[in-house]
């Protein structure tokens, strides 16, 4: 395939399914998405049935705590192994223009590789591609296993540009019509809608020369306000950090064996601008499930004179308080907890960390290791924070979102944000699973 080594892309070969193929039961969101959810995974089973399916190659993170991992990621495996002899799987090179619509908005992205060379998850990074949310080491041992023995990868790493004058991806909706369908069909389970068109050579070309133009020095500075001699950031993770992450420590291990040309080298992605109209930040709540401690005790422990908590009346007023908070006070809603209201709001001053998320997650990562509670989860939307945390022994931590446009800046002058910071719209708008790659 065709690299383009100053940017740190590959033009891919990806893998589709062959014609006929029904791609609603094809198609499954990232493994990531629904963990405190198993109903959901449930509903995709019974849609699936024995269909070829990207259910059959991935390994939904429901299941990983669970007896019979080691089983599951054999058979995923060996699914791999099927598709591709038994050709399920058809190889195609080039890029792929990508549109998601759901919710009433269409979301434009262009599917292509990441040289993990080009690549740096560790705090401090002045890498090409760069990390926008602290990597955590602890998570990578069962995803590494996952695809150490992996035939192919199936992308659901969503990677941001910054590009304000709309010059990479924009261009390739006004030509689509003359480009060929590749797909186009309803998701399941009220996700929206997919179609993927392929981007011939000249638009090739045209998207190569785009992505120079933002990764020039010069350019890079004026639009930051910073030094010439500042590293340029290209690619910031928006999704999937910790599967890139994989990638990347697994082609760190295995490089010097299987050599620089190996496909291992590079992750397939989509790429998307995140100036796009249809992109939205969403905020990432926690859960804490079983609480062993009297969390409000814990609470007024950590933050002293500095912590102050008002009931509210219901989940409308606490979302309403959170997201209007000033600037002077960090404000945190808090669901559960067996409190006297099912609802409140803390606040925080002089906190350590710049971001509410950073301030309760600091929190959260000392109460869990001291045992006050038996697991966290990370969750979309009000609805889910309230239903799950209003469940007996539970209690959720409701936050406000960070604005888009903030996100390449914090990140280049002070380094990645705490975990879990944002996400690219809710659980039904993440990206599906779809085209494939080989790895080995």
């Amino acid at each position: 395939m065709k690299i383009i080594n100053d940017i740190g892309i590959q033009i891919p070969q990806v893998y589709l399914p062959k014609a006929g193929t029904d791609l609603q039961k094809w198609a499954v969101i990232a493994c990531d998405q629904f963990t405190s959810e198993p109903e959901y995974w449930h509903d995709v089973e019974k849609i699936v049935g024995d269909a070829p399916s990207t259910l059959n190659l991935t390994f939904p993170e429901v299941h990983l705590e669970k007896d019979g991992a080691e089983d599951r990621i054999e058979n995923v495996h060996i699914a791999m192994k099927k598709y591709m002899d038994e050709h399920i799987l058809e190889p195609r090179d080039g890029f792929v223009y990508v549109e998601r619509t759901v919710a009433g908005k269409t979301r434009k992205g262009v599917i292509l590789c990441l040289d993990l060379v080009r690549y740096d998850y560790n705090k401090g990074s002045s890498s090409l591609i760069r990390a926008t949310e602290g990597t955590i080491v602890d998570r990578l041992p069962p995803r590494i296993k996952i695809r150490e023995g992996a035939a192919m990868e199936l992308p659901h790493i969503l990677v941001l540009i910054d590009d304000p004058q709309h010059s990479v991806i924009e261009p390739l909706g006004a030509a689509k019509s003359g480009f060929e369908k590749l797909y186009d069909f309803d998701l399941m389970l009220e996700s929206g809608h997919l179609a993927g068109y392929a981007v011939n050579v000249e638009f090739e070309n045209k998207i190569v020369e785009a992505l120079r133009g933002l990764a020039s020095p010069e350019t890079f500075a004026a639009k930051y306000g910073i030094g010439k001699d500042e590293p340029v950031l290209l690619f910031a993770m928006g999704d999937g950090n910790h599967s890139l992450a994989t990638a990347k420590a697994i082609w760190e291990k295995n490089k010097s064996q299987v050599g620089m040309d190996h496909p291992s080298r590079y992750a397939l992605v989509e790429i998307e601008n995140v100036h796009d109209e249809a992109l939205e930040f969403e905020p990432i709540h926690r859960v804490l499930f079983n609480i062993k401690k009297d969390l409000f005790t814990e609470l007024k422990k950590t933050f002293g004179d500095n912590f102050t908590y008002t009931d509210v009346a219901n989940a409308d007023e606490m979302v309403k308080k959170v997201d209007s908070a000033e600037d002077s006070k960090q404000a945190i809603g808090l669901v559960g907890g067996a409190l006297r209201e099912k609802f409140g709001v803390i606040e925080i001053e002089h906190a350590t960390s710049h971001l509410a998320v950073g301030t309760i997650q600091a929190f959260c990562d000392a109460f869990l290791k001291d045992g006050g509670a038996e697991k966290i989860d990370y969750v979309h939307g009000e609805d889910v924070v309230e239903r799950l945390a209003l469940q007996p022994g539970n209690a959720g931590f409701y936050l406000a979102g960070m604005h888009k446009s903030e996100l390449f800046k914090t990140v280049i002058l002070d380094g990645a944000l705490p975990r879990k910071t944002f996400s690219m719209g809710e659980a039904r708008e993440k990206r599906f699973y779809m085209e494939a790659r080989k790895i080995s």
